[in-house]
């Protein structure tokens, strides 16, 4: 299977979400089914199978989580320079609307656009990819075409 590249911050995030589900989720579930096995009738009985739902989905999870953690490539942004690459924090300006925008360039297991993790297989990411500090950036997305002008190539 192919690798792919994660930060070290991702990395141990994933890690401690794996560790939290395994410690703490599971064997709550597996409690509450207990519990609700109890209370007689299996066909009726709403908690049951919404226990029984709930452990479906921490098993899941526990399974895409131990496969992205196998599969990762672990990067140190700090040890990085240079061009925008993975592990790069830019800042950008719209040049529409001078919004200024600051991401860090991450894999996607670790993507999250709100705390300003972008996917290195976004559309904007793979726009900045090779970019410098000073060149403007033509980005298609789908809300439509965006300029952005590179402010800043920082590696943290």
């Amino acid at each position: 299977m192919e690798k792919f590249p994660m930060t070290r911050a991702g990395n141990d995030a994933l890690g401690a979400e794996l560790k939290q589900l395994k410690s703490v989720e599971r064997p709550a579930i597996i409690r509450a089914i207990a519990d609700a096995r109890e209370h007689g009738d299996l066909s009726e009985n709403a908690e049951y199978h919404s226990a029984r739902e709930k452990q479906s989905f921490i098993e899941g999870r526990i399974k895409e989580l131990e496969g992205a953690l196998s599969l990762a490539e672990v990067i140190d942004p700090k040890k990085l320079s240079g061009t925008i690459k993975f592990g790069a924090t830019v800042t950008l300006v719209d040049e529409d609307t001078d919004e200024e925008k600051t991401w860090q360039i991450v894999g996607e297991h670790e993507a999250n656009i709100e705390k300003g993790l972008l996917n290195i297989k976004s559309p904007i990411a793979r726009a900045l990819i090779g970019k410098d500090e000073g060149d403007s950036v033509e980005v298609r997305t789908p809300g439509g075409d965006r300029a952005y002008e590179v402010l800043k190539i920082a590696y943290v």
